[in-house]
């Protein structure tokens, strides 16, 4: 799993802002209207998505494995005049941040595990510390994104102090790709440095991902595709799911 340490420096140059607001609109459509209900946020990275939910009414917690992304994100609240509480944690074991009536993972983050096995126990973990009527929402790459068009993928990003290069390959797990990036970051003597990292993403078919969700305890989901509240189709990029507990 990546440690994005050098990626956190650049990670919000990189991003797409216009889909946060895209993230939030979608949760507002899907979330039950609840005042003050808890809501926890993994793989919250470097906060921009937290705030969102703060601003919008709820009691965000955000939680990330990168203790380097947390450090922006308690920057970037502070800058905003709110308080949320960022933890350092794996999704993996939710066991320190008790329990929420809202779950968030967005940014394909569930792609990140290892395999279909590390899947279901976050599905495990979610379900266990939501209360009740609860929601879980999450997004994930679809089949089609991983296997027709991030292959041969290429991104490059050049600003005054950093230049990156973002080449994606197949992997060779059945839907999975490699992201290799390379950074060119300036340091306070205006000399370059060189950093190289590897992201590694899996999904799986709908079905997987609807076997996995039933064995952790969701018998109530909805799959939309793409930031709309529509069923997937063939070429989507993009699956939600609405998991009720």
């Amino acid at each position: 799993m990546a440690t994005y340490e050098t990626f956190a420096r650049v990670y919000d140059s990189i991003m797409d802002d216009s889909l946060y607001d895209l993230w939030t609109d979608f949760s507002l459509r899907h979330l039950p209207k609840k005042k003050n209900a808890k809501l926890l946020e993994l793989a919250c990275g470097t906060g921009i998505q937290s705030i969102r939910f703060k601003q919008a009414g709820f009691d965000v917690t955000g939680l990330d494995l990168s203790q380097d992304m947390l450090d922006l994100a308690e920057k970037r609240a502070k800058s905003a005049k709110v308080s949320i509480p960022f933890v350092q944690g794996n999704m993996l074991d939710l066991s320190s941040v008790g329990t929420f009536d809202y779950v968030t993972c967005y940014s394909d983050s569930i792609c990140y595990m290892d395999d279909e096995v590390d899947v279901g126990d976050v599905f495990v973990q979610v379900y266990e510390h939501l209360n009740e009527g609860g929601t879980f929402i999450f997004d994930v790459h679809s089949t089609y994104q991983t296997d027709e068009v991030f292959p041969g993928y290429s991104y490059h990003e050049n600003a005054e102090d950093f230049a990156m290069v973002w080449d994606t390959y197949e992997d060779e797990a059945p839907h999975s790709v490699v992201h290799e990036l390379t950074f060119f970051i300036q340091d306070e003597d205006g000399r370059f440095t060189r950093f190289d990292e590897v992201h590694e993403e899996r999904t799986y078919d709908l079905l997987t991902y609807d076997i996995l969700l039933e064995q952790a305890g969701f018998n109530k989901v909805k799959v939309y595709a793409d930031f709309e509240d529509k069923e997937p189709t063939e070429t989507s990029a993009r699956w939600f799911f609405v998991c009720e507990k």
